[in-house]
């Protein structure tokens, strides 16, 4: 039951955290912004450069929001499971590369959920 409510509070905290510090500021138009440079997230970067999604027909805020709430449970379930870990070295190396294999698994399926929406591009299918 410590591990359930210790990835609740994780994971609700960095939602929280990932809301106001990334997508808040992400979802005002480019004219509001200070800094008037197109930024976008480092996981939205990825999603375009791995993978044939037709961002035209994605909603932005739709997809800022399946970002944070992806991050937010990769990161919840690191640090559920690194808790479990009792040597600081290990906790690090484990911590690592369960989050590389959930960032890659977790953006996959966030693909495959917009190709049933069928947003790629054509002639691009994998």
């Amino acid at each position: 039951m410590e591990e359930f409510i210790l990835f609740i509070l994780t994971f609700l905290l960095i939602f929280l955290v990932y809301q106001l510090i990334f997508i808040r500021p992400l979802k005002k138009p480019a004219s509001k912004r200070k800094g008037k440079e197109k930024k976008e997230l480092l996981e939205i970067r990825y999603l375009k450069n791995r993978y044939p999604l037709d961002f035209d027909k994605i909603s932005y805020p739709q997809l800022l929001q399946i970002c944070a709430i992806t991050s937010s449970l990769d990161m919840s379930i690191a640090v559920t499971i690194v808790t479990k870990i009792s040597s600081f070295i290990w906790e690090i190396v484990v911590g690592f590369v369960v989050v590389c294999i959930m960032i890659v698994v977790s953006y996959h399926i966030v693909y495959l959920f917009y190709k049933k929406k069928g947003m790629i591009k054509h002639g691009k299918h994998k």
